[in-house]
């Protein structure tokens, strides 16, 4: 924990993201802390453990605080409780029915449980006892009981782990609670609406549990005995049941806890009132980007060769691989073809490997560039076009930067990305398409709509002039950041309400 500060205006709840990992979310939040430099900001960064982490971005000079979690290294606690098997078998319901489509009442009853005994209780009593492994026995008995008890002692352990992490640490003081997703930010959400007393709002650009969903289906040491098949039907529950159940348990936690729930985009509120969310909360306030900055990117199109590129982080979620393959088949009718990856390449190292393999395995070497973390405004006057193959996005702030700048994408029908390119249904009147949308995981459709954006000169140029003022009328962050500072005082000025959680004994 850093620099405990006096009361801040707002509490910035991010897992896995700002300010150490560089990406579309954290971009974001660094630009709504500037936005509002009268208001002062503490950053909670949950994490995966104590290991040294560099910054990704300089923080603001409003930051006054910054707390970490560490999800996977909970504190070990000083000291010892009389009864821990009493407090075990006192948790195991509401453990268990977090496992099985919990929610508010769970969290506020383990909070209940654990607050009165911080600092000295953690992960020595919580997790490394003999009383813990008795309960999580009981509990895989209980709840899978087909499973491996070693693979369910473990996923446990690191579910366990990440609760009782976001549950202990100290909770900076502050007016108002801001999580960035679902979650264990979530959760910290939860645990400060409840134990504070003051509001907490959450903004979600992708739906968290379908995130997880994607990976967790994708994670192989989550299938047990071997079994990596994607099967829709399955018989009996098993791990990924397990972590799934379990994280959409936080999720309805949050939006029962939490005063505003605000999204990007219609299409994600119907997920949100799928798992619950109270429709009177919620909201859509657009990601908004710096119009004025990007619209001044000056165009480069003298003697250089057609050039696309995929902005983003090298990781699966991206499907840069699918990217690679298109480059691969353009490269057949364009041989001058220029295909630039810029992103961070530090995240998944062995991803990282694998696309450097097709790149050789295709003879690419000279046409795919991964160029890594750059400053966009002084690469894109020489891109052409943008080609986003994610399998999961929900309002890519790449596509309203390259558009801003007169870009136009080719994206996968994911998130709000059909929107983006091809307008809102209330657009008024009707500005065209700003690019193409293709299926995912599609090569072929990827390099044959850029092959028409590269060639085709005069759809190039009515695309591009349809993605620019598009984001002009709907996405520009001078009226977003005015929207969210009046979210902010609507919260900030609220009373505080009773605290009948986390007193201390």
């Amino acid at each position: 924990m850093i620099a405990r500060p006096s009361v801040a205006d707002v509490c910035l709840l991010m897992e896995g993201s700002y300010p150490y990992v560089a990406g579309g979310v954290s971009t974001w939040t660094h630009d709504l802390i500037k936005a509002h430099p009268d208001l002062t900001f503490h950053v909670v960064a949950l994490v995966a453990d104590r290991g040294a982490r560099k910054l990704a971005y300089e923080l603001p000079a409003n930051v006054n605080g910054m707390t970490h979690v560490y999800l996977q290294e909970p504190d070990p606690g000083r000291g010892w409780v009389r009864d821990a098997a009493g407090l075990m078998r006192r948790l195991e319901a509401p453990l268990k029915h977090l496992q099985q489509g919990g929610g508010l009442p769970e969290v506020t009853e383990i909070l209940t449980l654990l607050a009165p005994l911080r600092p000295k209780i953690g992960r020595r009593v919580l997790l490394n006892s003999e009383e813990a492994f008795h309960l999580v026995t009981r509990l895989c008995r209980e709840t899978l009981p087909d499973a491996s008890f070693l693979e369910y002692f473990w996923g446990m352990r690191a579910l366990m782990g990440g609760m009782y992490a976001t549950m202990l640490t100290p909770m900076p003081p502050a007016r108002v609670y801001h999580a960035v997703s679902t979650g264990y930010a979530g959760l910290f959400a939860t645990r400060a609406r409840l134990e504070s007393g003051r509001p907490a709002i959450l903004t979600e650009h992708g739906i968290y549990t379908n995130e997880r969903r994607i990976e967790i289906l994708m994670a192989e040491w989550l299938f047990e005995g071997g079994d990596s098949s994607l099967a829709v039907e399955r018989k009996k529950r098993d791990l990924r049941d397990l972590w799934l159940d379990t994280f959409a348990s936080y999720s309805k936690a949050c939006y029962d806890a939490c005063d505003a729930i605000v999204t990007l985009y219609g299409g994600n509120q119907v997920f949100q009132l799928r798992q619950g969310a109270d429709p009177a909360k919620l909201r859509i306030i657009p990601n908004g980007i710096d119009y004025a900055g990007y619209s001044k990117v000056v165009r480069q199109d003298g003697e250089r060769p057609p050039t696309i590129a995929l902005i983003g982080r090298v990781v699966p979620i991206k499907d840069v691989k699918t990217f690679i393959r298109a480059a691969g088949i353009l490269r057949e009718e364009i041989p001058d073809l220029q295909a630039m990856i810029l992103g961070p390449t530090e995240e998944d190292q062995g991803y990282v490997e694998e696309c450097r393999s097709i790149v050789a395995h295709l003879g690419l070497e000279r046409t795919v560039i991964f160029a890594g973390r750059v400053k966009l405004t002084d690469w894109l006057g020489r891109v052409d076009a943008i080609a986003l193959t994610s399998v999961s996005e929900a309002q890519p702030l790449v596509i309203l930067e390259a558009g801003a700048s007169g870009v136009p994408t080719v994206a996968t029908d994911v998130g709000s990305c059909s929107e983006l390119i091809l307008g809102r249904p209330d657009e008024d009147p009707p500005l065209g398409p700003g690019g193409a949308i293709t299926p995912l995981a599609s090569p072929l459709a990827t390099a044959r709509e850029l092959r028409a954006l590269l060639l085709d000169a005069p759809w190039r140029e009515r695309c591009a002039a349809a993605i620019r003022e598009r984001v002009r009328r709907y996405y520009d962050k001078v009226e977003i950041d005015r929207i969210y500072r009046a979210l902010y005082n609507e919260h900030i000025d609220k009373p505080d309400r009773p605290v009948t959680v986390g007193k201390a004994a």
